[in-house]
């Protein structure tokens, strides 16, 4: 039976929101500067904005193996919010929320999904502290590699 994670994940970072924006909805660059992304790959191209585009995520953290996914962009509204339905390896939804006040762009991400690799699922009980550790450090990733990428200060991560 597939297993159900949720997290959110919270960054503050000393840039101007176009930035953060642009580096963060650039997924195929994530590989440049992301720690643990392995790649990224365009399936299918979507509107002009990316809405229906589907990429391939693959990942790769301290623990021992790499997970692939696909995500379909639903949601957009520029500077502001992005939404994807996962497929795959992972199954569920990411939200993207972005705002900036003061010079500093505040940024969340919910993630919601299940499993569906039968030896994570099987070892759930045992594993999922571990997987929710794993999923920490990969975001923390994420911030650093933006930060540096942005030449910012991180505040928050």
């Amino acid at each position: 039976m597939p297993t159900a994670y949720s997290f959110v994940t919270q960054w503050q970072i000393k840039a101007p929101l176009p930035a953060v924006w642009n580096a963060v909805y650039h997924s195929l660059e994530w590989p440049n500067w992301w720690k643990g992304v392995v790649a990224v790959r365009e399936l299918e191209k979507g509107d002009a904005l990316g809405i229906d585009s589907v990429r391939a995520y693959t990942w790769k953290s301290i623990l021992p193996y790499q997970l692939t996914f696909n995500m379909r962009l639903t949601d957009l509204e520029t500077h502001r919010y992005m939404k994807g339905t996962a497929f795959g390896e992972l199954e569920g939804m990411g939200e993207w929320f972005f705002e900036e006040r003061d010079g500093i762009t505040y940024i969340r991400y919910n993630w919601n999904v299940y499993t569906n690799k039968a030896w994570m699922n099987y070892l759930s009980f045992l594993l999922k502290p571990a997987f929710t550790f794993n999923h920490n450090i990969v975001m923390r990733w994420g911030a650093k590699g933006l930060a540096k990428k942005l030449d910012a200060a991180l505040l928050k991560y």
